[in-house]
């Protein structure tokens, strides 16, 4: 494999329902983080790494991805595209791409952000002939992620979000090596329902032939909600963004407090006495109006942050409106997800795409608003509200 180009698969199919409503209109990779898709830093670090050549696995509302992507120039690689037409899992996944990939392939997920140096690393070994290739990392919550066991360098088991006692907190950093024997292993692993790589890996651990390798760099996973707010504000304090650099059509007045950490993207209106702190990103053509103070928060295009507002903590997505006054008080939460009850999430609030919350509105303990949802001057909203919905006062 020594001459070979190394091709980077990059799973991007997923729909993202935890995410709700974020992903009711678009797929969970094109989520905005520091004002770009998850999806865009992890293309950036797989061409740093050297690669030329990537293939996207798309599916769930493919189209936002075909069309900000295109055929991979901005980014001065060639991307091709293969459609996963059902959600079947990320072995399945990876089974798409066999008619595209005849030689070593690395394997990301279009979801989880990592340094250059972790793919680079992976080229290196699959260059020397290591297949197949786990990258492992260290987490202060192995017990949400598939933790690995090892003996020396090599994987013994994979243990996918385990119940029990944990003795190790290493866990799949979800890069990976592979050579294409790696798609005969997966039609050949039994399974139910959706088939994972690492229920192909797992086959492959008791031959003692899978390799791990170590990473220590830069891990960011958007798994929640509140995921978006904690990698935004990772990918903004680790970068190079430069706030007297102001992006074009930027209107901010000399009143207006701006905080280092704060990115803005191109015609942002931002009126007198706003402040904005805290790792906020704020998207294009959005409108921040006078007095308004946002932080903490991820606010998409088109949106409008009225007068008065107090925006904490908080994810406002695509040409939504949050009316004069209107508070998201911010801090920490309790949230439900699906049958999972978080505890202790820093999550102000969600509001979602072209919902409308008025004058006077307050959200509470880490209230999610679906999309389209128009809600009355001065409601308190707790909780999550479905898209659609009229939320009146009184």
């Amino acid at each position: 494999m020594n001459d070979t180009p190394v091709t980077a698969v990059i799973l991007a199919a997923g729909e993202g329902r935890r995410l709700e409503p974020l992903t009711n209109r678009r797929p969970k990779p094109m989520v905005p983080v520091a004002n770009r898709p998850l999806l865009e830093h992890v293309v950036e670090a797989v061409a740093a790494a050297g690669i030329d050549r990537i293939v996207l696995v798309v599916g769930y509302r493919q189209e936002r991805i075909r069309n900000h992507f295109g055929d991979g120039d901005d980014w001065d690689v060639t991307i091709e595209y293969v459609e996963q037409s059902t959600q079947l899992g990320t072995g399945h996944a990876v089974l798409q791409t066999e008619p595209v990939v005849d030689g070593p392939f690395a394997v990301l997920n279009g979801d989880r952000i990592v340094d250059p140096e972790a793919v680079s690393a992976v080229c290196d070994r699959l260059h020397a002939g290591d297949t197949p290739l786990v990258t492992v990392t260290a987490v202060e919550s192995p017990r949400d992620y598939g933790v690995v066991h090892l003996d020396g360098d090599r994987v013994t088991e994979i243990d996918e979000k385990p119940e029990g006692p944990v003795d190790t907190n290493r866990i799949n950093a979800g890069v990976y090596g592979f050579a294409p024997a790696i798609f005969d292993a997966i039609r050949a692993t039994n399974t139910a329902g959706k088939l994972a790589i690492t229920a192909t890996l797992n086959d492959l651990a008791g031959s003692d032939e899978v390799t791990a390798l170590g990473y220590d760099g830069r891990w960011l996973d958007v798994s929640n909600l509140w995921d978006v707010l904690t990698v935004n504000a990772a990918l903004i304090h680790d970068s190079d963004h430069a706030r007297d650099a102001p992006a074009a059509g930027q209107r901010v007045g000399d009143t207006v407090t701006v905080a280092e950490d704060v990115v803005l993207a191109g015609n942002v209106r931002v009126g007198p006495n706003a402040t904005l702190s805290g790792a906020t990103a704020i998207g294009s053509n959005v409108t921040v109006a006078a007095n308004a103070v946002v932080e903490n928060t991820v606010v998409l295009p088109d949106a409008v942050i009225g007068p008065g507002a107090v925006v904490r903590d908080a994810v406002v997505a695509g040409n939504a409106r949050i009316g004069p006054n209107a508070t998201v008080v911010g801090g920490n939460a309790t949230v439900v997800v699906g049958d999972a009850v978080h505890r202790d999430v820093t999550l102000g609030g969600v509001v979602g795409d072209n919902t409308s919350i008025g004058g006077g509105a307050t959200l509470t303990d880490g209230a999610v608003v679906g999309d389209d949802v128009q809600a009355d001057a001065g409601v308190v909203i707790d909780g999550r509200v479905e898209s659609g919905a009229v939320v009146r006062r009184g």
